[in-house]
């Protein structure tokens, strides 16, 4: 077992930590259990002198998140066969876990993304590719100036940077790389990770196409190479393709509004001064109630429109929620009742499946049609035009709700996800392994009273089967016909004949239930994984639904304004609020109100504003202010203002 354990931890990366599946826990040996006992604080012996440490598998995720955020990655290694008494069981890797390909709800923020980057740079300039493959985001970028690239990656703000092995940097861009990089887990691969023509091939072979020309791109876009290198590395962790992807797009930096790392530091975008999460413009505007519409509003604050067509779209369904509270109300409602779609897909397509995850499809299905009808029935075209991108998919809920139990186990060789009634021949291998543990409890009562041993135990062991416990105080007392099976510390197990008749029975019905329990639930799984388009793009729409229900209802608690977007060159605002400040104040009993103020800038007039007073009398307040209620428009969420007039900036 040590030579097994010795080969597959010599494949591994440094920086990575092996946990090596030994029945009921994962072991860690050597160096790997030092290092494992003092980040997760678990008792460190020795064996032969080698030092390890085990924790239980089914608690495994938990510990898992704490190693992959003290910036730890983590190779699982499990067993690939059943135990078989006197043989040495296969084992092989299943998993590598790091910060940025995390799938597990235990390792994810729901209401964030969670991105791998790839940054290269050659004399083309900077290139870029961030997945997140939690949710399929993929995307690429380009730029000659890595000060432009470096704004939009740090409002995406990956959890783990992918660089090429002895990267050059002109020295004018190192210090900017490296503000990016720090407090990031940053891994160096080899410069061959990052070549061009193998990237575009393994992108087209990842999504399936024999060309990218669907996506708008070509095979010999510059950042093909970056991308190359997040699907070879997202391939490497997951120890298969992802098969939750099925495009790329390129983020033109021109179609949005740059904001620099300082910026949106100094602004507040994301988190406050202090780190905190309470105190940013997201937070402030953040009414969702699923985590899908979470994610996608943090997304549209990291890449504001200057698309009016987006904008205006945006505002008119604001103002139809607006008017209409009750249906508004009970839009929320429902969206509180569906589940993180996205998500669950990504874990089901890469080979995660719990049954609880198709619970989840069932359950978010159920409310599409209510959701779909409330949509549709507000007079408002732009609310109207999400009712037709609902797609309810009644036939797969039908054949969830028949199939699946009520209460869903964790895992699915627990048995008991698919309901009685469902398959007939499922219910009678049931009942022949109910009928047969039946069997095994009587037979303890038994041979209790046989022996006159109160405290004689029937148990089950996965390598050892069944077997009689009897403690070593009684084994005076055992009958002739008892076979020794096993020793333990302080008792002994044994068999009989007719215990292992019964046992080739039990196990031979529970295998065969089970066997086409995993038979039928596979079926399930196909249908319900044939509808990921559908299923993606409801998700998608839902969130924003989830949005801009929120921004109505934030407009008619704040009273906030429908600020007029154009062309034009001009911010003018009446009344102006700053967004943040105003909720803490709100939020502070006998703390007063907020004092609005009126701005009025134009390009070709007047460019300049001259704001005077002393120390703390909220000039840098009132800046701020500015920026953010132009920023606010530009996502087409209203501002906290009487009036505004916004001209689309840069």
């Amino acid at each position: 077992m040590q030579r097994q354990y010795r080969e597959l931890r010599d494949k591994l990366a440094p920086g990575t930590l092996l946990l090596f599946r030994l029945g009921d826990f994962y072991e860690v040996f050597g160096e790997d259990a030092v290092t494992a006992s003092k980040v997760l604080g678990l008792t460190l012996t020795k064996r032969h002198e080698t030092p390890m440490a085990g924790l239980p598998y089914h608690a495994a995720p938990n510990y898992v998140n704490r190693l992959l955020t003290a910036g730890w990655k983590v190779a699982i290694c499990d067993q690939l066969e059943a135990p078989v008494a006197g043989k040495l069981v296969r084992r092989g890797i299943t998993r590598i876990l790091t910060p940025g390909t995390a799938l597990e709800d235990s390792q994810l923020d729901s209401r964030r993304g969670n991105y791998l980057l790839a940054l290269n740079w050659n004399k083309q300039g900077w290139h870029a590719a961030w997945l997140d493959v939690s949710t399929a985001d993929f995307r690429i970028a380009t730029d000659t100036q890595v000060e432009r690239l470096l704004s939009l990656l740090h409002s995406i703000n990956p959890r783990e940077v992918l660089l090429p092995e002895g990267l050059e940097v002109d020295s004018a861009y190192h210090q900017l790389l490296e503000i990016f990089l720090e407090g990031r887990s940053v891994s160096r691969l080899p410069s061959w990770n990052f070549e061009l023509t193998s990237g575009s091939q393994l992108v087209c072979q990842t999504l399936s196409v024999h060309s990218l020309v669907g996506f708008g791109l070509t095979e010999q876009h510059p950042a093909m190479g970056s991308a190359g290198a997040v699907l070879g590395y997202v391939t490497d962790s997951l120890c298969s393709r992802p098969q939750n992807l099925f495009r790329v797009t390129e983020l033109k930096l021109g179609s949005s509004v740059l904001i620099d790392a300082a910026s949106a530091r100094n602004l507040e975008l994301f988190s406050g001064t202090n780190g905190s999460k309470e105190t940013s413009l997201l937070e402030s505007i953040d009414r969702t109630c699923t985590a899908g519409g979470a994610r996608l509003l943090a997304l549209w604050l990291t890449e504001p429109s200057t698309d009016l067509a987006i904008i205006q779209q945006r505002q008119n369904a604001v103002a139809g929620f607006v008017k209409h509270p009750g249906a508004t109300a009970r839009i929320t409602e429902l969206l509180g009742s569906t589940r993180d779609i996205p998500r669950i897909l990504a874990r089901l397509q890469n080979r995660l499946r719990n049954p609880r995850e198709l619970g989840g499809i069932r359950d978010s299905l159920k409310a599409f049609p209510a959701l779909k009808e409330e949509c549709a029935a507000l007079p408002n075209p732009s609310v109207q035009l999400y009712a037709h991108q609902i797609n309810c998919e009644n036939e797969l809920l039908i054949k969830l709700e028949k199939a699946l139990a009520d209460e869903l186990p964790i895992d699915l060789t627990d048995g008991g996800a698919l309901r009685t009634g469902y398959d007939s021949e499922l219910d009678r291998l049931r009942s022949l392994a109910s009928d047969s543990k039946t069997w095994i409890s009587d037979f303890e009562r038994q041979e209790q009273a046989r022996t006159g041993i109160k405290n004689l135990k029937v148990k089950y062991n996965g390598a050892f089967g069944y077997a009689i416990e009897v403690t070593k105080s009684n084994l005076d007392q055992l009958p002739a016909d008892y076979i020794r099976k096993q020793t333990m510390v302080n008792a002994e197990r044994y068999t009989t004949e007719e215990l292992r008749k019964k046992e080739r029975e039990v196990l031979r019905a529970d295998e065969q239930a089970l066997s086409r329990e995993l038979d039928l639930f596979q079926v399930l799984l196909s249908a319900v994984l044939a509808k990921t388009s559908s299923l993606l793009a409801t998700a998608q729409c839902l969130a924003e639904v989830d949005i801009l229900q929120g921004w109505a209802t934030l407009a008619r608690e704040s009273n906030w304004c429908c600020p007029t977007v154009d062309h034009s060159d001009v911010i003018k605002i009446k009344q102006g609020r700053h967004p943040v400040i105003e909720r803490v104040i709100q939020n502070r009993p006998g703390a007063g109100s907020f004092v609005p103020n009126d701005t009025d800038l134009q390009s070709s007039k007047e460019q300049i504003a001259l704001i005077t007073g002393p120390n703390m009398a909220g000039k840098s307040t009132y800046i701020r202010q500015v920026a953010l209620i132009v920023l606010l428009a530009h996502i087409g969420c209203w501002v906290p203002a009487a009036e505004a007039h916004i001209g689309l900036v840069d």
